[in-house]
């Protein structure tokens, strides 16, 4: 039976605290999982960019696709397309850097990469030359990160910047297959998407992706394609089930904070407040501002 590691709301938690302490950077190593697990590890909400290493015989599952990697690969994953892994023997050996695009902020934007682009390739196997030269920067990245030197962010960007650059350079892996169950999959991934959105307040205060055409692209699937997934596993289309969420945070947010109409409109991604208005009301048969009062 397949195992899996890393990954568990705790730990997510753990790490994401501990990187905002260490500049929107941490490096980890992977610790050995003992224990025996039948379910893998469910797609997961994951607000920074990871750059890993495995070893081991695995699979990395988004999407519709599915990726087999036989031995060892460097990784790149992003916070807008939710991933699984699952490892069918112990994995005894690996590292990760997870960081926030914050992290480049002076240095590069990270969306410009295609390792962490939708339509990117994210996963690149490893022969044995490659792999020991991709665990000596990660040993950098450990050493520097420990150290107090003063601009050792610097140096961990540029090492990071090395572990993105060699990647590029590589030919991706192949070893790509739809799964049976790729509809069921696609329907979760966007509900997740879809939930990421919300809810909204003064750290989050818009809604970042607002048309199936912008969910599609982050799930690296044509627009007609996901509306028929969803027709398919929900009998809805992606506009309904879109302006239903809207219309329910519309209605949280009218009766649960002080945003006056335009700041609710503009956060629900409305460009102005007449659209949202003629929206509320042909939904409900009032306006948000009659709603509020009820």
């Amino acid at each position: 039976m397949p195992r899996i590691i890393w990954g568990t709301a705790d730990k997510t938690k753990l790490m994401r605290d501990q990187t905002r302490k260490s500049g929107d950077f941490n490096v980890f190593e992977i610790e050995p999982f003992e224990t025996e697990n039948k379910k893998p590890l469910p797609y997961k909400k994951r607000d920074y960019y990871k750059v890993s290493l495995l070893e081991g015989n695995s699979l990395m599952q988004y999407a519709d696709k599915v990726i087999r990697i036989p031995k060892q690969a460097l990784i790149f994953t992003n916070p807008y397309i939710p991933y699984c892994w699952k490892h069918f023997e112990s994995v005894h050996k690996g590292h990760y850097a997870i960081f926030s695009d914050d992290f480049f902020y002076s240095y590069s934007k990270l969306s410009k990469y295609s390792v962490f682009q939708p339509k990117g390739h994210h996963v690149f196997e490893l022969d044995d030359e490659q792999l020991a030269w991709v665990k000596d920067i990660f040993a950098k990245m450990h050493k520097e990160i420990a150290s107090t030197y003063e601009f050792k962010l610097d140096v961990l960007r540029m090492l990071t910047q090395e572990l993105i650059h060699f990647a590029m350079k590589l030919k991706p892996s192949e070893s790509q297959q739809h799964t049976l169950n790729a509809a069921e999959r696609i329907s979760t991934l966007f509900f997740e998407l879809l939930g990421r959105q919300f809810p909204l307040d003064e750290l989050h205060p818009r809604v970042e992706l607002r048309t199936a055409s912008e969910f599609a692209e982050k799930l690296n699937i044509h627009p007609n394609y996901l509306n028929r997934v969803l027709k398919e596993t929900v009998d809805k289309t992606t506009s309904q089930i879109i302006q239903e969420r809207i219309l329910r945070e519309a209605k949280i947010l009218l009766k649960d904070t002080s945003w006056n109409i335009s700041e609710i409109a503009y956060g629900l991604g409305f460009t102005e407040a007449t659209h949202f208005n003629n929206f509320f009301k042909k939904q409900l048969k009032m306006t948000p501002g009659q709603f509020r009062k009820v």
